[in-house]
């Protein structure tokens, strides 16, 4: 039983992320894909199986839970690490050791396993957040705590999380991010801190889908997703469709599960190519995407030269040769 204690300046720093980012989650999915699983990822593992063979007994990503989060955070990070997502992937590869008796590496598991769905898992994650919000809304931050998952128990100032390491963690007025994980499904929550020291920890919190969700995230990406992933990086098309709706820079990185830093030189690069437009508003940047991403997401033509919104194509034919992140 993990025990994590709280001040009121703790309680006071208490704040909710969507994700802990595509690397965090893709060490769970590994997780997930060493074990049995139960209904809500029937569909995920039947497909994830057709590309990424099943590790057979005493398989697996080469490492246990604790130690492939520490590897994700490590080369992913979940607050400001860098390199951001799964860009870090030939780092993640080096850092697996090699041989027979090892499974799929994560850059393979995110491939497979996580990547066709990260734009709904996000949509997914983020209904959480939202859900988890209003709880704070309706009844404080001990409410936000006490209703965190129901094998995680709050009796104030002491939050305790079963199924992990054994001990009691002081907060020490750093204060906590809470983010909900899909494929964290071996214990209730997880407790990870800043690379550094400093900062916030960030406590995991498994948040399965149920029957009707779990329909919705795993339907076969269509071909138009899958391209797009392809043209432009699996990172940078979620950035894209978060962008319908227009977001400031931190925003970005809340949604994608990525650092700021990570967000703006996603943010910079689509809007070099064209896709996304930017403007400062008071100290923030506010982007959104342009009429060439929308084309771009939507799977059409952008318009001619000439056409009413005098809309380029060249912009377009940069995006092709963008490095896949």
């Amino acid at each position: 039983m993990q025990r994590i204690h709280f001040s009121s300046a703790d309680l006071a720093r208490i704040r909710l992320r969507t994700s802990a980012g595509p690397l965090v989650e893709t060490a769970f999915a590994a997780v997930l894909l060493g074990r049995g699983v139960g209904a809500p990822y029937a569909g995920w593992r039947r497909q994830v199986s057709k590309r990424l063979p099943p590790p057979r007994p005493g398989q697996g990503p080469g490492a246990g839970a604790d130690e492939l989060v520490r590897r994700a955070v490590e080369y992913g990070g979940t607050t400001d690490g860098t390199p951001s997502g799964p860009a870090a992937s030939a780092s993640a590869r080096d850092t697996t050791p090699a041989g027979p008796s090892h499974g799929p590496e994560l850059p393979d598991i995110w491939r497979a396993a996580v990547a066709p769905y990260w734009d709904k898992v996000l949509e997914y994650l983020e209904a959480d957040c939202e859900a988890r919000g209003r709880a704070v809304m309706a009844g404080g931050v001990e409410q936000l705590l006490s209703t965190a998952h129901p094998r995680i128990t709050w009796t104030s100032p002491v939050l305790e999380i079963p199924g992990g390491p054994d001990g009691d963690v002081v907060l020490g007025g750093r204060g906590l991010v809470l983010t909900p994980s899909v494929f964290l499904n071996h214990r209730p929550g997880q407790l990870i801190w800043p690379q550094d020291g400093s900062g916030r920890p960030t406590l995991v919190v498994s948040a399965p889908p149920r029957a009707h969700e779990a329909a919705v995230l795993w339907a076969e990406p269509d071909e138009t997703t899958e391209a797009l992933g392809a043209l432009v990086g699996q990172t940078r098309a979620a950035a894209l469709r978060v962008l319908r709706a227009a977001c400031t820079t931190s925003e970005l990185a809340d949604r994608l599960g990525i650092s700021p830093a990570g967000a703006s030189q996603h943010a910079a690069v689509l809007r070099r190519t064209g896709l996304i437009t930017s403007r400062r508003v008071r100290n923030s940047m506010l982007h959104s995407v342009s009429p060439l991403g929308l084309a771009l997401l939507d799977g059409r033509p952008a318009r001619p030269a000439n056409g009413p919104r005098g809309v380029r194509r060249e912009p377009l034919a940069r995006a092709a040769v963008l490095p896949a992140v």
